[in-house]
């Protein structure tokens, strides 16, 4: 295991020292070419899991697809060097490549999962009040220390984990955040922020710093956004923008898409706007009924819901931006990937499966990560993946809603906010997501014979 684990670093260093020289290259669309030849030179000679057929897939699509070709060639060429290195090195050669085989051979040693990326809130605190964000009324004195953020990204890391998503609150908020990001240069950060607290000092640090995706909050344009997050917000986020264009920092956008936003965030002109002020995607989260006061009426109809899905697979083939759909995607990864794929650690250090998963066995104080992945808890998790054949219909929580109770009835595991309690303990409110599952049935099922053929990623449905 030692010598195969020497092999894949050096086949690691080889790709990185080829591909920085081929990104760096003057002619982007020549250096792209040469790039694919050496990623499928170098992935052939190694153990990675990564198939010479998903390499030729996006390969193709990079040269068939007109507006996925001009994404890719923008960045490569628009990019900050430092940024653009960054994000070859740390995210495709550490994160999604070299990460594997490491976080495999600890799998075959201790029969744990690694996930490949950890959700991490290290503060609840945030200086807006968002109508329906869980994230609200904290002190500073629920924030995880310093000395507590270190030793968990830094033990990450050496499990094989080298790509981290900071929540909250504020990501911002705490300043020492960016002295974590530089100690872990070799790591990938994307902090979702509401970019009040951008200035020109921020972005330069994170110019110098260069593995640092930020992600905006944006709930539409400038109306839709300052109703729910307050006014002036959206101008903000268009000024952090206009500073992260300006010195070619990668960034993308999240929207909150409930059912009075959902044709605004998914309209030609909101994207086309976006790619305007230099973002290079979407990520779409459905609204959920969580935190203290848990609310269904701001949830997608199942219309919207399947909308939003055509919406997305429409809005990457035709633009040159790269747009997700939390639940609609997840046909492509074998279902939810709460526990499998990606963990969150809450504020108090529970570690929960999901950042709207609100239930924990493990907290991370004073134990090993290895440790807490290897519970019960996230192992039933796994076993009972996919909940549902429809891959349309992911999630344990407002899908298939017998799941979250049966689970945590046999894994002990705890709420961490009211919404959770109320999913496992308040029947009035299980029967409202109950009836929200059944009527999304029917229409999940004839989407799921028509648009999908009944066909998913089911090989990724474990983990």
């Amino acid at each position: 295991m030692k010598v195969a684990g020497i092999l894949e670093r050096k086949a690691k260093d080889t790709l990185v020292k080829a591909g920085l020289e081929i990104l760096n290259g003057k002619d982007p669309e020549k250096s792209l070419d040469k790039l694919f030849a050496i990623i499928k030179k170098t992935v052939g000679k190694s153990k990675s899991k990564i198939s010479m057929s998903q390499i030729d897939k996006v390969q193709q699509l990079y040269n068939e697809n007109p507006a996925i070709h001009k994404l890719v060639v923008d960045i490569v060429s628009k990019t900050n060097k430092n940024c653009l290195d960054k994000f070859f090195v740390n995210f495709f050669a550490n994160a999604a490549w070299y990460g594997i085989p490491k976080r495999e051979a600890l799998f075959e040693k201790t029969g744990t999962k690694v996930p490949f990326t950890i959700l991490i809130s290290p503060s609840m605190r945030c200086n807006l009040r968002c109508t329906g964000c869980y994230a609200s009324s904290y002190s500073k004195k629920d924030d995880i220390p310093l000395e507590e953020l270190d030793r968990i990204i830094g033990e990450a890391r050496d499990l094989g984990v080298y790509y981290f998503v900071i929540l909250g609150g504020e990501p911002f908020i705490n300043d020492y955040m960016l002295d974590l990001y530089e100690k872990y240069n070799d790591c990938m950060f994307t902090p979702f922020s509401n970019s009040t607290l951008f200035t020109e000092e921020v972005a330069d640090r994170l110019q110098k710093l260069g593995n640092v995706i930020p992600m905006f909050s944006l709930e539409g344009f400038e109306k839709e956004t300052d109703e729910r997050r307050g006014k002036g917000v959206f101008q903000k986020v268009m000024h952090a923008m206009d500073l992260l264009k300006e010195r070619g920092i990668l960034f993308g956008v999240s929207s909150a898409t409930g059912r009075h936003n959902i044709d605004t965030v998914t309209s030609d002109k909101f994207i086309d706007m976006l790619i305007e002020k230099g973002a290079r995607m979407s990520w779409y989260f459905l609204f959920m009924p969580v935190g203290k006061e848990p609310d269904t009426s701001l949830m997608l109809t199942p219309e919207q819901r399947l909308h939003l899905g055509e919406r997305v697979r429409t809005l990457r083939t035709t633009k040159p931006y790269f747009t997700l759909d939390f639940f609609n995607d997840a046909p492509y990864v074998g279902g939810c990937i709460a526990g499998k794929y990606y963990c969150h650690i809450n504020s108090k250090e529970d570690l929960e499966p999901c950042i709207f998963a609100h239930f924990a066995v493990d907290n991370v104080k004073g134990k090993k990560l290895l440790d807490v992945f290897g519970s019960e808890f996230f192992k039933l998790l796994r076993d009972r993946q996919p909940y549902n054949r429809n891959l349309l219909m992911p999630c344990m929580m407002i899908d298939n809603t017998k799941q979250v109770r049966d689970i945590v009835k046999r894994t002990g595991a705890k709420p961490t906010d009211e919404g959770a309690r109320m999913m496992i303990e308040d029947p009035e409110f299980q029967k409202k997501l109950d009836d929200l599952s059944a009527e999304f049935r029917p229409y999940a099922e004839k989407a799921w014979k028509e648009e999908f053929g009944e066909k998913g990623n089911f090989e990724m449905s474990k983990g």
